[in-house]
């Protein structure tokens, strides 16, 4: 299941939200995180089975970010927590499998969870105030990490704001076969 995925679309609530990960599913992305702490409950519902509809029809795995109601709502595969939410082993005993944002090498070696988030990476918009860990975190995860992990953090931005999604996510696919990351 997650072990055979590769690129990880997180994106927030926006106009034409299936568009979007129809242009990214075509990419290449085949994890897509829906994550919009600002949104009412209402509008992240609505966005996420909007977004479980898209994903379900092309079997690509859906995250919701912190919500483990919404997510067994509407169906979805996993949970994504951060450091300071919700504990994995809560997540657990709901039945969910979970994914974890890691920032330090502590953090994942500690780390109890299906997958890893490892940044952010790059600067983002969604997390004002945190530093991106940069690549050697990455490099960390990628020596360390016990469990499938993807680098977060700025891609949002390359696929979710790029002229054409599609496109940037078939770029961002081939650098990671150029890099000789297992690519189903």
């Amino acid at each position: 299941m997650i072990e055979d995925r590769r690129l990880y679309l997180v994106t927030g609530l926006r106009p034409h939200l299936a568009d979007l990960l129809e242009a990214a599913i075509r990419g290449g992305v085949d994890i897509v995180q829906i994550r919009d702490k600002r949104a009412t409950d209402r509008e992240l519902l609505a966005a996420l089975e909007i977004a479980r509809e898209v994903t379900r029809r092309h079997d690509v795995l859906l995250v919701v970010n912190d919500r483990p109601d919404l997510a067994q709502l509407i169906g979805a595969d996993l949970v994504h927590v951060g450091q300071d939410d919700l504990p994995t082993a809560a997540v657990h005993r709901l039945g969910l499998p979970v994914g974890l944002s890691t920032h330090t090498p502590g953090d994942i070696d500690a780390a109890d969870a299906e997958y890893l988030g490892v940044g952010p990476v790059f600067a983002t918009p969604t997390k004002p105030g945190r530093a991106p860990v940069g690549l050697d975190l990455v490099r960390y995860a990628a020596g360390h990490a016990s469990v499938p992990w993807f680098a977060i953090g700025g891609v949002d931005r390359a696929i979710g704001e790029a002229r054409d999604p599609e496109r940037a996510a078939r770029g961002l696919r081939s650098v990671l076969e150029r890099a000789g990351v297992a690519v189903p």
